[in-house]
């Protein structure tokens, strides 16, 4: 599939000056994945301006209206000895989707990471959003069927942390 071109639409790195923007956006991305959001724009201000952040953020624009943003941040794979690019989100507003935005969000995390010699692209889908996967799917991602998430957080983070050790 040739990823269509779209009219209109300009992705650029995302600011400090963003943050209000890039927070109205992951209000709505945490409504749509049904999560909770602890965003805010003083926090996202603190992290896009910190001289050791660990996010990179990216904002497409249709005719100049925010409409998408993507989320990441570097990995490294131990066995490939190269560096990653690990998309946390990517988010296109509802009644934008299905015009190319989350196609050009993607192409450009596809030519950053080409760009910094990174050797791939890792992300991960709600098993519940078919949607999502099949999309993923015709742009030539694939599941890494023998690998699943787990997290350490919360309470239990706060116990093993306490452990001696």
């Amino acid at each position: 599939m040739s990823p269509k071109e779209v009219p209109g639409l300009v992705v650029r790195m995302a600011t400090v000056d963003d943050a209000v923007t890039l927070n109205a956006m992951i209000a709505d991305f945490a409504a749509f994945e049904r999560l909770p959001n602890n965003s805010t724009v003083e926090t996202l201000q603190a992290e896009l301006s910190s001289k050791d952040r660990v996010i990179e953020t990216v904002l497409a624009f249709l005719d100049g209206q925010p409409v998408g943003m993507a989320v990441f941040f570097q990995s490294y794979s131990t066995f490939a000895a190269k560096r990653g690019l690990y998309l946390e989100d990517i988010y296109v507003k509802e009644e934008f989707r299905n015009r190319g935005i989350a196609t050009g969000l993607l192409r450009f995390l596809a030519k950053t990471a080409v760009e910094r010699q990174y050797g791939r692209v890792d992300f991960t889908v709600l098993l519940w959003n078919t949607v999502a996967i099949e999309f993923f799917e015709t742009l030539g991602a694939t599941p890494t069927s023998a690998w699943t998430t787990y997290r350490l957080s919360g309470e239990w983070l706060q116990k093993l942390a306490q452990k001696p050790g």
